[in-house]
């Protein structure tokens, strides 16, 4: 079931909402409600993961109950998760490289992925994390039940923390008229970023993606519009579910912690990761980073811990080198924005002011597009494909309507190898516009966060969260917001998944 489907939003939702406010109440049915209610949402999608999620929870549930009660239980927990995630996620991908350098023919039966289980695992290692650390304590099975399977955050999260979400469960606030405000503008945002911007644009990602696969290499145009394309398709779908997935738990008087604030704005990578996926770089920080040193035994140990930190981030997001080299770049650029950031502060080197600024934009932006080919390439071969298309090793092929092929400048052009005519994957100048505009929204445009700040629509939202444009829930605001919810559920005629639940 889809946040973008017409059976969640005019089915799903009420029922789970009305049910919730009946209750809220009586705390123990209330939990209970919400719980089944997110378990019928998680076996809606495939009724057979559902017996291995409520393994999981319950197992964990026994071991953070007898960490609480002193038992040293944490490593058989982290290796109950670790190998449960391990044989479901990667099982095929370390046999089928072992048997490349081995030439043993190690096979397994087909394993279906859970939905999912990245994140409902994640979070489960970071409660027995946190009982370890007396940080969180839970013994009632239903509001542990409810805290893992929230259906708002269970198939593409953010990855919560307990001592965060338990207090507001137990609170049962429920829906006022401002949690519904909220919810509902940040919902209908969402929806309409998904339906109309990242589902609008991902038809222009598949045919230069797969351009490889059929023979095909991508120019130097083709390169860079795919690149761009999936950057913001990717960047939109995500954007969406975290905006949706904070509006649809506020509805239920719950504040989720905010987990996408406008990356594409960071003027460098370490800011990036600040922006992006927040929870999971909280998570890699709190329970990778910082217990493998950290920044505490010096420079060279540090940058280990970074790249460490994130080839085991780029992995947990998928089983294949692709993902491996993407963590691998994000690694190693930051630790050369580490590493700059010292001799900057050294040599006392001046920031250059607004100019500065959209430098250090511009370099983390293109930088980030270079990663994202190799975490949408299907393999290695696909992605080193684009990549040197987009170093113009595979021609460089301007579609006629992009500039004039007349005159010296066209002659010059020519006659250092660039060329005008059909490229190997059509690109038109309707479809171009479609970068410029998302490229608008995402580097330029206020936050929604920020927007909203007053009413503190997620947790751990950064300090600087002013913002000259104010949102109220008053007509001002109502219409345009209504409009865009309008186009958003007239425009839901297909549903497609969010990019995320695949990770």
């Amino acid at each position: 079931m889809l946040f973008n489907s017409h059976l969640f939003l005019f089915v799903f939702l009420p029922i789970s909402l009305g049910g919730f406010m009946m209750l809220r109440k009586k705390k123990e049915l209330s939990a209970w409600w919400l719980g089944l209610c997110s378990i019928f949402f998680y076996g809606y999608w495939n009724f057979s993961y559902v017996p291995l999620l409520l393994i999981s929870i319950s197992v964990n549930y026994a071991f953070g109950f007898m960490m609480g009660k002193g038992k040293r239980l944490l490593l058989p927990g982290l290796l109950f998760n670790l190998g449960l995630l391990g044989y479901y996620k990667y099982a095929h991908f370390f046999l089928e490289n072992i048997d490349s350098v081995s030439g043993l023919d190690w096979k397994m039966g087909n394993i279906v992925l859970p939905l999912g289980i990245s994140f409902f695992t994640f979070t489960q290692i970071a409660y027995l994390m946190d009982v370890k650390r007396g940080e969180a304590r839970e013994y009632s099975f239903s509001h542990y039940l409810l805290f893992v399977t929230y259906f708002p955050h269970l198939i593409a999260g953010p990855i919560l923390h307990h001592k965060e979400m338990m207090p507001q469960f137990e609170a049962g606030k429920g829906c006022s008229f401002e949690n519904f405000s909220v919810g509902v503008t940040l919902f209908l945002v969402g929806l309409f970023k998904k339906v109309l911007l990242a589902d609008g644009i991902a038809v222009y990602v598949a045919p230069v993606f797969g351009a490889h696969a059929s023979g095909i290499e991508p120019t130097f145009v083709d390169a860079w519009f795919g690149a761009l394309a999936y950057t913001f398709q990717l960047y939109f779908d995500f954007s969406a579910y975290s905006d949706m997935a904070v509006g649809i738990s506020r509805l239920f008087g719950i504040t989720l912690p905010v987990n996408f604030y406008s990356p594409y704005q960071a003027v460098n990578i370490v800011e990036f990761w600040r922006r992006w996926h927040m929870t999971l770089s909280r998570f890699l920080r709190d329970y990778l980073y910082i217990p493998l040193g950290g920044n505490r035994k010096g420079k060279s140990r540090r940058y280990f811990n970074l790249m460490v930190t994130m080839l085991l981030g780029g992995l947990w997001h998928g089983a294949g080198w692709t993902f491996v080299i993407w963590g691998g770049l994000h690694g190693f650029y930051l630790a050369l924005n580490h590493a700059w950031i010292l001799f900057k502060e050294k040599s006392a080197i001046p920031s250059f002011g607004m100019l500065g600024k959209a430098f250090g934009i511009s370099l983390t932006f293109l930088s980030v597009v270079v990663g994202w080919v190799f975490f949408r390439a299907d393999n290695l071969d696909s992605a080193f494909s684009i990549i040197r298309g987009m170093t113009g090793l595979n021609g460089i092929i301007l579609p006629d309507f992009w500039l004039p092929k007349w005159g010296a400048f066209g002659k010059w052009l020519a006659a250092s190898g660039v060329h005008f005519g059909t490229t190997a994957t059509p690109v038109t100048g309707g479809e171009f516009n479609w970068i410029w505009i998302m490229a608008g929204i995402a580097l330029l445009s206020p936050n929604i966060y920020r927007i909203m700040g007053k009413f503190e629509p997620a947790l751990n939202l950064p300090e600087n969260n002013d913002s000259r444009i104010s949102w109220s829930p008053s007509p001002a605001w109502v219409v345009p917001i209504a409009v865009m919810g309008f186009f958003a559920i007239i425009n839901m005629n297909k549903e497609s998944a969010f990019l995320y639940f695949q990770f």
